[in-house]
């Protein structure tokens, strides 16, 4: 395809560097020229402005598939979408980054009177990393929650210990319950295709796929700690903090937010009903102290500095808090902070790279997941009219793959070798990223 990014921001480069091996990248930003930050991608550069009807002709608008704006300034990025409406109908995808003008474009009000000067879809990195924050909290002692088809689904990501009952054992010799399979481990960091001969070590993160009834059995068999996170500290106000304790409440969950500034703490105090907030530095060891922080089932560090989010957690972790989640706004330190013992760290950019990458697939094709920061990734295949009845052990993959989930029209199973697959039918499929390509051009031949 051939996309048209404007902005040459973090969220550009990061739209620009997973895009352009299998796509046609033209950048445009006012600057002068392309920054050194781009030089290693293989794209094409205009400088000039997306308002600027000269500068978007020179892009060729008659071949380009999709526009994403993703400048540092919301307006510009609407105006640029609108532009582009007025003089094309190219697909257009918006990055915003405050919470008014994501709520006016998606409002009801707003779609009921739509023209075809709108913008097609908005992402806010910044909701899409508080929903995958929320879920995680939602399972006891997971460390990636992921839900597919309506809640039917799930994929659940669990960090093995040293007492737990598969912990140097092999996954063929463990009687795990129906409905469900291991479809990952990551080990120190590397994430690979599981299969009955792996052992599974201490440390390492298996990523479980199955059925909400085949999960639960699973949690009771597995993990001892199966207690729903009660009390959390949030530390960062901003409007990750915001809108992570909007749902804490809704779901009934003690909750204390720390937050420096004055006028946004008042603001948090005067809008939510039943949080706790405190004024102060998330980086006050006697604050942390005195507030029993070390008591709380999570914390999560939400700053928008990434060397205070860290430590604030490993103080956090040092009092005694159950787990540990730190957002980090450069997805390069994300290892690092795994390493010196953060449990859980979410990413705004890798969120909304999730988002964009769905935004991008083809109809038959959605990226439902990337696991372990894009090594691997599961995919949603609907498997077309040409292809041929046959059970899965008949199926001979040019890539190591595993079928998670079979859908038939409204009835979904985890398969086995012997489940048949038929045109029509839905496929959940989970494969390492450098195989996506082969496996979704299998399906699909």
């Amino acid at each position: 395809m051939n996309i048209l990014i404007y902005g040459a921001t973090k969220f550009g480069k990061m739209a620009a560097t997973e895009l352009f091996r299998d796509h046609n990248i033209t950048l445009m930003d006012e600057l002068p020229q392309l920054p050194e930050s781009f030089g290693h991608l293989d794209i094409r550069y205009i400088s000039g402005h997306s308002t600027d009807i000269k500068a978007l002709q020179e892009a060729g608008l008659d071949t380009i598939d999709y526009f994403i704006a993703s400048s540092d300034l919301d307006e510009a990025n609407m105006v640029a979408c609108w532009t582009i409406k007025k003089i094309s109908d190219i697909e257009t995808i918006c990055f915003i980054g405050r919470a008014d003008l994501f709520h006016n474009i998606n409002s009801l009000s707003h779609t009921s009177y739509q023209t075809p000067y709108d913008i097609d879809t908005t992402i806010w990195p910044e909701q899409l990393l508080t929903q995958d924050v929320f879920r995680i909290l939602s399972v006891p002692g997971a460390y990636e929650v992921e839900h597919f088809a309506g809640g039917r689904v799930k994929l659940l990501e669990y960090k093995i210990t040293t007492d737990s009952p598969i912990c140097n054992v092999r996954v063929t010799d463990y009687p795990f319950p129906p409905q469900l399979l291991i479809i990952g481990i990551i080990r120190d960091h590397t994430l690979y295709i599981s299969d009955g001969q792996t052992t599974i070590l201490e440390g390492d993160k298996v990523v479980f796929m199955g059925t909400e009834t085949g999960l639960s059995t699973l949690v009771t068999l597995l993990f001892k700690e199966n207690n729903p996170v009660k009390t959390v500290t949030v530390i960062g106000g901003g409007n990750v903090g915001f809108m992570l304790a909007t749902k804490l409440e809704q779901s009934h969950i003690k909750l204390k937010i720390i937050e420096r500034n004055h006028d946004r703490c008042r603001y948090l105090a005067d809008t939510l009903s039943k949080s706790l907030v405190l004024q102060g530095d998330g980086t006050d060891l006697e604050l942390l102290e005195n507030e029993s922080v070390g008591d709380c089932d999570v914390t999560v560090c939400v700053t928008d500095n990434d060397e205070k989010n860290l430590l604030c957690g490993l103080l956090a972790k040092q009092l005694g808090s159950g787990r540990i989640i730190t957002r980090v706004g450069n997805i390069r330190n994300a290892e690092l902070f795994e390493r010196v013992g953060i449990d859980i760290v979410v990413s705004p950019e890798d969120s909304a790279l999730q988002e964009l990458l769905n935004r991008l697939q083809k109809p038959a094709i959605d990226i439902l997941a990337r696991i372990e920061r894009g090594q691997g990734e599961l995919l949603r295949i609907t498997l077309p009219d040409s292809f041929i009845e046959k059970r899965l052990m008949d199926i001979n993959m040019p890539a190591k793959a595993i079928i998670g989930v079979v859908q038939h029209e409204r009835d979904l199973s985890i398969p086995n070798g012997r489940s048949i697959v038929k045109p029509g039918d839905q496929l959940k499929v989970f494969t390492m990223a450098k195989d996506a390509e082969a496996i979704k051009s299998f399906f699909l031949q």
